[in-house]
């Protein structure tokens, strides 16, 4: 098949570029900045010759958008929302537009527009949505505001030829440096790794090659659409987390932090607190029924498979 992943030159679609290359498909990546063979300029707002690229593909994996781990300034909120929805819009636009359609349009999208709990996990047909919870700061509203709105954008794009799947991923944790689980490490390594605030808000997560067998296992099953959680079984409290994750390391200290010490902390990281303190409690019941196999279903075994990749690089 032929797969165009727009805003793919990230460690995202990075992988899913190697995953599916592997695999005998041909990928394009759509990108600000094209350097390899195989990627197209594009800027994420207009129509232009990369709309070739999608007429006559087979699947389009748009990941296009701004890292939320920043400070939520003005400026920061202005372009993680419009390098979403500009994206989208542009790309839905690019589908409509193709004489050849792809017969699938997967759409990133996040666990985060869930609501923060701790009593029952979200999946799609019971989860509750965020933004009206009671003991969520009025902040949180926004994250939740901005991944409804870039479902909706896929969800009115006029594709009637095209089946549309939005993507709602928990943390991808991989052995690459830099990245989420990279940083989780160093803190476990350093000793400072333990409860944050309590440690009883859930972490959910997905193993970055579980990542991208899903997302190849959502291109080929033709009776899935909508939206479809990608993550892992196993969402735990962030105390049992980080306790599973110290032990992997082989790190027996850990000290506590406090909520405050959470908000300096991510002030001082030019983060938000929200990604240490929402509770994300998100289990995959649709890509189970459909009979996805996860090979790293549970984080105890996953940390530890990660900890040795993360070692060999």
């Amino acid at each position: 098949m032929k797969i165009v992943i727009p805003g793919g030159s990230g460690a995202l679609g990075t992988l899913l570029d190697r995953t599916l290359t592997a695999a005998g498909h041909q990928v394009v990546v759509l990108t600000r900045r094209p350097r390899r063979a195989n990627e197209v300029g594009w800027d994420g707002r207009t129509l232009g010759r990369w709309t070739a690229e999608v007429d006559g593909s087979d699947a389009v994996v748009n990941l296009a958008g701004r890292s939320v781990n920043c400070r939520y300034t003005e400026e920061n909120r202005r372009a993680m929302w419009d390098s979403r929805i500009d994206s989208t819009q542009i790309l839905g636009a690019a589908v409509a537009g193709a004489r050849r359609p792809p017969a699938v349009w997967l759409q990133m999208s996040t666990a985060t527009v869930y609501a923060h709990r701790h009593d029952a996990p979200n999946d799609e047909q019971d989860g509750l949505l965020g933004g009206q919870e009671p003991d969520a700061p009025a902040s949180w509203r926004y994250s939740v505001d901005l991944a409804r709105a870039w479902e909706d954008t896929q969800a009115r794009a006029d594709t009637p030829d095209t089946r549309k799947v939005a993507l709602r991923t928990a943390v991808v944790l991989g052995p690459e440096r830099g990245g989420a689980f990279d940083a989780l490490s160093w803190l476990a390594r350093l000793g400072v790794g333990g409860p944050i605030a309590g440690g009883t808000q859930y972490v959910s997560w997905i193993h970055a090659h579980d990542f991208a067998r899903a997302v190849e296992f959502l291109i080929a099953r033709e009776d899935l659409t909508g939206p479809v959680n990608l993550a892992a079984p196993d969402p735990l409290p962030q105390r049992a987390f980080m306790h599973a994750l110290r032990t992997a390391w082989g790190m027996p200290v850990a000290l506590p932090a406090t909520r405050w010490m959470a908000e300096l902390g991510a002030f001082t990281l030019r983060s938000e607190s929200e990604l240490l303190l929402k509770s994300r409690r998100v289990t995959p019941t649709r890509l189970l029924d459909a009979g996805f196999a996860f090979d790293h279903p549970y984080w105890a075994g996953a940390a530890r498979t990660l900890v040795r990749q993360l070692r060999g690089h």
